[in-house]
């Protein structure tokens, strides 16, 4: 197995680790359109870094940060509807994140591996940020785990026993940005949020419980990695959609073979 291969398959499988826990908490909580919002800021982010003269991941995360608590921010507010204003900010984001990019005449950015990804380019030290990001991020969600499902599960019965929920809240958005500056050259800014979402859905045909979704959600996610650089190297297909495709298979393989009336329970 050439080289380049293997670290792609060792790269994907490590934001399918991370990935995998925080899609089930995207799915349960109904957020797939905030996940999404925070991948297309990404691009924006990755703008800001090249202006600023730092690594474009840390600016991933600053801005995926600062639109997260935006987001949060304006929730309190009943003037546009939540849905709504995700839609503005996500198309927003990406818009402003290309014409920045645009102006840049003195850098060479490479549009198309940030919007799609670039897996099989990814370097040792890609690497080694990714499983250090992962192991970080696991370990938060470790911790915060139980509060968060309890708040999944009945938020006004978690609150009355104490539960900070504004302080889960930032938490869990801070986790899914270090998460999708960790996943952009993977899968790209246009598709973490298919990775998010789609592994999570098969697995939720066959979950008995949170951990065991979170599990079936990981290795699921890690099958339609190999599965998708399979067919890139195969047919010199764009790595990215191909394991989204692949993750996309997954999930209607799921509906037919699953239960019928299968539904994970939260608790």
């Amino acid at each position: 197995m050439d080289d380049f291969i293997l670290r792609a398959i060792v790269a994907g499988c490590g934001i399918a680790l991370v990935a995998g826990p925080l899609g089930c908490f995207v799915v349960w909580r109904r957020m797939a359109y905030f996940g999404d919002t925070l991948s297309h800021a990404a691009l924006l982010g990755v703008a800001a870094g090249f202006a600023l003269g730092v690594a474009p991941m840390l600016g991933v995360i600053l801005t995926c940060i600062a639109v997260g608590a935006l987001l949060l921010g304006f929730q309190s507010q009943a003037r546009v509807p939540t849905d709504t204003l995700l839609g503005i900010l996500s198309h927003a984001a990406l818009s402003f994140g290309l014409i920045a990019i645009g102006f840049m005449d003195t850098v060479r950015v490479d549009l198309m591996g940030y919007l799609f990804g670039d897996i099989l380019a990814v370097t040792a030290e890609d690497i080694a940020w990714i499983y250090g990001g992962a192991i970080a991020v696991l370990a938060v969600l470790a911790i915060i785990w139980r509060p968060l499902v309890a708040l999944t599960v009945h938020a006004d019965l978690a609150m009355a026993e104490g539960i900070a929920a504004n302080r889960l809240k930032i938490i869990f958005m801070l986790l899914i940005a270090v998460t999708v500056a960790l996943a952009m050259k993977i899968v790209g800014v246009m598709l973490i949020s298919a990775l998010l979402i789609i592994p999570t859905a098969a697995a939720r045909r066959f979950a008995k419980g949170p951990e065991s979704m979170a599990l079936g959600t990981i290795l699921l996610g890690m099958l339609a990695v190999g599965g998708g650089l399979f067919s890139s190297v195969t047919w010199d297909l764009p790595s990215g959609p191909a394991i989204v495709v692949v993750a996309t298979f997954l999930f209607v393989l799921s509906l037919l073979m699953g239960p019928s009336a299968s539904q994970p329970r939260t608790s």
